[in-house]
């Protein structure tokens, strides 16, 4: 990514944030994508704590997928994230696309945590 797509980037993940926090009610499911991977992650922001992660490069979903930067990927890291999280009690989140558009491997994670157990 070019510098100038980076900038951008952080500019709406800075304008975005002003709006979105993480409780411990409602935590908030962060996301962050690379070329080749994808990280979410539940944070509460009064506590400072991230409650669960799901990763491309986590042990459990190296043997299930390929490459770390593709909608499967996303969807199977979105499939995993909510899992986690249901099974520590959290149901409903708030969604913190990290700036990025909510389109492709964002989307497909989104929607992959819907269909496991979470409310946005």
């Amino acid at each position: 990514m070019s510098a100038h797509k980076e900038k951008a980037r952080k500019r709406r993940h800075v304008r975005v944030r002003k709006k979105v926090t993480g409780t411990p009610e409602r935590p908030r499911l962060n996301v962050f994508r690379s070329v080749k991977h994808i990280y979410a992650q539940l944070i509460d922001d009064y506590s400072g704590t991230t409650l669960t992660a799901a990763s491309s490069i986590d042990k459990e979903l190296k043997e299930k997928i390929q490459t770390g930067g593709n909608i499967e990927a996303a969807k199977t890291v979105g499939q995993l994230v909510a899992k986690r999280a249901v099974d520590k009690g959290v149901k409903k989140i708030v969604f913190d696309r990290g700036g990025y558009l909510y389109n492709g491997r964002i989307k497909a994670l989104a929607d992959a945590a819907r269909e496991a157990g979470l409310e946005f």
